[in-house]
């Protein structure tokens, strides 16, 4: 398709677009500023790539030309990466400048072209270190000498995964006091989560009307959960949290504090009724060490001879006739 300059509309103003930027040696689409105009005049629409990727990792973006031709790269030929949010041209090259790729400040040493791939028709975007702001639609267009060979749109999901959730629970000490709040927080994740607080008892969702939920950005771009869920005082809270990463197909599930502190006390009462054996045990051996005692000394004495004291007189009486 050829493009026709001088009747190209542009941005906001009736004025030519060709009067509005100046014309370099390569001819009208040697001005970056083209760039912002050419979605939105170019009818035809390309397919579009769906690729992801995690925070602070490297991705390419795939744009080859379908035979693979030789390309001249001082033959009038124009290579633009875009985004829509905001408009701005990630990485360009331009013919005029052959020796040279051209990167916005925003993505400077971090999007790049290969001219040795692009004379072999691979026009492909490598980015690196990649952030929250990068997930959106790129697109990449090819003019050689006029006319448009190429139009590719790649759409790029970016995930980063949530910190465990950490449950904390504030509330009554006994019964007669009001509800239990739980607080569950999650960090650092990418993109927006969905969060849930679950009755484990029958695996139900618990009601939304219970729960106060605070989604945030924090200066990374990644975003911060905390959720608060006020239920009536029970002696056995058994809930827990969980985080849905829907990108990275990804659940992260605590149990909550309140069932972990109810799990301790059973632990010390077992604890304590073990103890309360032990010093039964303790007493009820010494009882019977003395009744064996007494047993023993009952035995031998109903097998020993007696010899009962008759007087001063009967004792003589049997040392003589012994004599």
């Amino acid at each position: 398709m050829l493009l026709k300059c001088r009747y190209l509309p542009s941005l906001g103003t009736s004025q030519p677009v060709w009067k509005k930027h100046r014309l370099l040696s390569g001819g009208f689409f040697s001005s970056p500023g083209l760039l912002l105009l050419l979605l939105s005049s170019l009818l035809a629409e390309s397919e579009v790539k769906e690729i992801h990727a995690m925070v602070g990792s490297d991705v390419e973006f795939s744009c080859l030309y379908p035979d693979r031709n030789h390309f001249s790269l001082n033959d009038q030929l124009f290579v633009y990466w875009q985004i829509e949010n905001p408009q701005i041209a990630v990485a360009y090259y331009l013919s005029n400048e052959s020796t040279r790729t051209h990167a916005d400040d925003r993505y400077k040493n971090r999007a790049h072209l290969s001219l040795e791939r692009m004379k072999q028709g691979d026009f492909s975007l490598h980015l690196q270190n990649v952030t929250p702001q990068d997930n959106q639609e790129f697109t990449c267009l090819i003019f050689s000498n006029a006319e448009k060979v190429l139009h590719e749109t790649v759409r790029l999901h970016v995930a980063a995964n949530f910190s465990t959730p950490v449950i904390s629970t504030s509330g009554p000490i006994t019964p007669d006091q009001e509800g239990l709040t739980l607080t569950c927080i999650s960090r650092n994740g990418f993109p927006k989560p969905n969060l849930y607080w679950i009755n484990r008892t029958d695996n139900s969702l618990i009601d939304e009307a219970l729960q106060n939920n605070t989604v945030s950005l924090n200066e990374w771009g990644l975003y911060d959960v905390i959720s608060t869920l006020t239920v009536p005082w029970v002696a056995h809270v058994n809930v827990s949290c969980s985080i849905e990463n829907v990108v990275l197909h990804q659940n992260l599930t605590s149990i909550s504090q309140a069932e972990k502190s109810t799990g301790n006390n059973d632990s010390f009462t077992g604890n304590l009724q073990e103890h309360r054996s032990q010093n039964a045990i303790f007493i009820i051996l010494p009882l019977l060490l003395v009744v064996a005692v007494a047993i023993v000394a009952w035995v031998c004495r109903a097998k020993c001879p007696h010899r009962h004291y008759r007087g001063p007189g009967t004792v003589a009486r049997e040392l003589t006739d012994h004599a």
